[in-house]
């Protein structure tokens, strides 16, 4: 049997979609991605139409919605859509099933774009971050949130070292940053989230590489050229 990557990422997502749904609020809410929206408004203006990619259960996108920004989510697992649309839907929030690397939006649809933790879990993360690009109005912004070295998650593709086929990318932020600056992005700022065990504080005054070496997730602001 042929092994499809993006049929087995659907497969696996919609597999996890009872735990994501119970967790979401609380990661939302008070854990590791409670910094993400007001980092993001700090660089986002209010109102804009934005592309919350990779948006599970759809609470990051209900979030947002909240702060004024008309939303569009979208996710590959079909499971992980019905319960966003279930969640809440109206005019400024929408939820449709989709692939991160064949958008089934026009070009230049968004003013920005959130997307967190979800170009790990495509084959080809380039093919993804140009996908992002095309979407994207020129001069839009790009939140982007990758798993960092210290991430759980990323247990998700250690059979690779036995050869097994895996649908987790083991891409480091440095390795995105780099991506995104050589294919025509802006880097406009970043911060961590770190796990248990590291204050921010006391990483604040490290070189950026070994700060993100540290951390559960590395959060960037990019801008379409």
């Amino acid at each position: 049997m042929t092994f499809e990557w993006h049929k087995e990422a659907e497969k696996q997502w919609d597999g996890r979609a009872e735990f994501w749904n119970t967790n979401s609020q609380t990661m939302w809410d008070e854990g590791s991605r409670k910094t993400i929206i007001p980092f993001l408004k700090k660089y986002v203006k209010e109102g804009g139409h934005i592309a919350d990619l990779g948006c599970g259960d759809g609470y990051g996108s209900f979030k947002l919605e909240k702060e004024g920004y008309r939303v569009t989510g979208l996710d590959i697992s079909v499971d992980m859509i019905q319960r966003a649309k279930s969640r809440v839907e109206n005019e400024n929030l929408q939820f449709t099933q989709g692939d991160l690397v064949n958008l089934p939006f026009e070009k230049e649809s968004f003013d920005s774009i959130m997307a967190i933790n979800c170009l790990e879990w495509v084959e080809v993360p380039y093919q993804g971050l140009e996908e992002m690009k095309r979407v994207l109005n020129p001069g839009g912004r790009l939140c982007i949130g990758i798993l960092g070295p210290t991430a759980m998650p990323r247990k998700n593709s250690y059979r690779r070292v036995y050869g097994d086929k895996v649908i987790c990318n083991t891409m480091m932020p440095w390795e995105l940053e780099q991506m995104a600056i050589e294919t025509g992005w802006k880097h406009i700022d970043g911060h961590g989230v770190y796990k248990r065990g590291v204050e921010e504080q006391d990483a604040a005054g490290f070189a950026k590489e070994l700060q993100q070496s540290l951390t559960f997730m590395w959060v960037f602001i990019f801008e379409k050229e």
